[in-house]
């Protein structure tokens, strides 16, 4: 069989559960054809990392931003700070941003400034944009609709098919990852069933989310393949087919076209 080549295009090697093994992780995803990792910062200090990672292993791009969980901790300096980063030749996004009104860690109102804040930065600088969106779509789209002069990317996408018409409409792109494999997920799969493909990328989010058969254990590049085949079957090709598919999506939104040929 063809090897396959496969981009995780969300993932977190900066977290702390992958300190003390991180070039065994890298090795496995090697193996299994997993050859690009986009490393996804979620405040300053794993955005430092992931930009540390990328510096390590050739196939580590790194993404830069704060998650909305901490957009209480914004400020000016931190503004800076990010913008300083995003610079570094490995820097491919900024990221992840965006709105989550499930656990509200932080004020709904500043989750709200921080996302356009960041989403300025990404205009300004000219990168693509990495979305987190949970419980808050009415708020996500008003904000994006300012903003849609940029490339975004609604990550670990589980939201309506009407949703996603607009984004579309808008030249965004969905990943998915581990819940696309799960039993009572079959709202969710028939959105994807109805996505282009061109519009299609996939991602572990690990250390969380791991796909069946590896459900409740540690998440990790490696099991990238579990969710390209689910894909596969829901659009009706083969897991090749759906490889080079989410592989050309993902160098093209990362921009990673002539640097990972």
């Amino acid at each position: 069989m063809t090897r396959l080549s496969m981009i995780d295009s969300h993932a977190h090697l900066n977290d702390p559960r992958f300190q003390d093994d991180v070039a065994d992780v890298v090795q496995r995803a090697q193996q299994v054809g997993v050859d690009t990792i986009i490393n996804v910062g979620y405040d300053l200090a794993s955005s430092l990392r992931a930009v540390e990672l990328a510096e390590q292993y050739e196939g580590l791009w790194a993404v830069v931003g704060l998650h909305p969980h901490d957009a209480r901790l914004w400020n000016d300096k931190m503004l800076g700070e990010f913008s300083k980063l995003a610079q570094h030749p490995k820097v491919v996004a900024i990221g992840e941003m965006g709105l989550d009104y499930h656990y509200d860690n932080s004020p709904r109102e500043r989750q709200r400034e921080v996302f356009r804040e960041q989403l300025a930065l990404a205009r300004e600088l000219g990168l693509p944009a990495v979305i987190h969106s949970r419980e808050a779509t009415r708020d996500t789209l008003e904000i994006m609709e300012d903003y849609q002069d940029l490339t975004c990317l609604l990550h670990c996408y589980s939201g309506s098919w009407e949703t996603a018409q607009t984004y579309s409409k808008w030249g965004h792109v969905f990943s998915f990852g581990g819940p696309i494999t799960f039993k009572n997920a079959n709202k969710l799969r028939a959105v994807v069933e109805q996505i282009s493909l061109d519009r299609i990328l996939v991602e572990t989010d690990c250390p969380y989310l791991a796909p069946v058969p590896r459900r409740g254990k540690r998440n990790e590049p490696a099991y990238l393949p579990y969710i390209v085949e689910k894909l596969a079957e829901l659009h009706g090709l083969s897991v090749e087919e759906m490889a080079e598919i989410t592989t050309a999506n993902a160098k093209r939104f990362f921009r990673l076209a002539e640097e990972v040929e």
